[in-house]
C-alpha cells in the first residue's frame, strides 16, 4: 500500500541532504588538497612534474565521473578493503575534483600580470614569499567565481554516488517516490533542497569576494 507524502518524508529528504553536503565537503576538501598539488606541479620548472600533472588532468577530465566512482569503489575492494560507501564515493569525487580545481587554480595563478612576478623577484622575495604574499592573494580573487561554479556542479553531481550504494538526496527522492507514488511533490522538494544548498554556497562566495575586494582597496 502506498504512503502519502508527508513531513516525515520531507525530514528524511532533509537528512539525506546533509549527507549530500557531507560528501560535497569531502570532495571539495580532498580536491582542494589534490588541486593545490596539481596546480603547483603544472607550474613547476621541472618538465617531468608538469607532464605527470598534465597526464593526470587529461585522464580524469576525459573519463566520466560515473566510471571514476566505479573504479574507486571496485578498485579498493579488489585490494581487499571494504570501504563504507561514503569513503569510496569521497575518493572518487576527490580524484575528480583535484583535476578540475588544479586547472582552475593554475589558470588563476598564471593570469596574474608578469610584472608582479618580476617586481617580486627584483625585491628578492623568493619563490615562496612571492607566491604567498603577492601572487596567491591576487589569484584568489580570480579563482573564486570558477571555483564556486565547479563546487555547485559537485553538489549536483553527488547524485551519481548512489551507484556505489551511498544514499544521498537524489537516491532518497527515488526511495520516497517509490513509497508514495507521488513523484512530482517529492522531486520538487528534492529540487528545493538542492537549490537551497547551492544558493547558500553562492551567497557565501559573493560575501567572500566582496571582502577580498575591500581588502584589496
Amino acid at each position: 500500500m502506498f504512503q502519502t507524502f508527508n513531513l516525515h518524508h520531507v525530514g528524511f529528504l532533509l537528512q539525506c541532504g546533509t549527507w549530500t553536503v557531507a560528501l560535497s565537503g569531502i570532495a571539495l576538501a580532498g580536491g582542494a588538497i589534490g588541486g593545490s598539488i596539481i596546480a603547483l606541479m603544472r607550474l613547476s620548472r621541472f618538465a617531468w612534474l608538469r607532464w605527470i600533472a598534465q597526464a593526470y588532468i587529461y585522464v580524469i577530465q576525459g573519463t566520466p565521473l560515473l566510471v571514476i566512482l566505479f573504479i574507486a569503489y571496485f578498485g579498493v575492494a579488489n585490494l581487499g578493503y571494504d570501504l563504507p560507501a561514503i569513503y569510496a564515493a569521497g575518493l572518487g569525487f576527490t580524484l575528480y575534483s583535484s583535476a578540475f580545481l588544479g586547472e582552475i587554480w593554475r589558470g588563476s595563478i598564471q593570469s596574474i600580470n608578469k610584472g608582479q612576478w618580476e617586481a617580486s623577484f627584483v625585491l628578492a622575495l623568493g619563490w615562496r614569499h612571492t607566491m604567498t604574499d603577492v601572487i596567491i592573494p591576487q589569484a584568489l580573487r580570480v579563482a573564486i567565481p570558477p571555483t564556486v561554479g565547479f563546487s555547485v556542479q559537485v553538489v549536483k553531481n553527488t547524485a551519481l554516488a548512489s551507484v556505489v550504494g551511498f544514499i544521498e538526496l537524489t537516491r532518497a527522492g527515488q526511495i520516497v517516490s517509490s513509497a508514495t507514488f507521488q513523484p512530482l511533490p517529492v522531486y520538487l522538494t528534492v529540487a528545493a533542497i538542492y537549490f537551497g544548498i547551492c544558493s547558500i554556497l553562492s551567497h557565501a562566495s559573493r560575501r567572500l569576494e566582496r571582502r577580498l575586494q575591500q581588502a584589496a582597496n
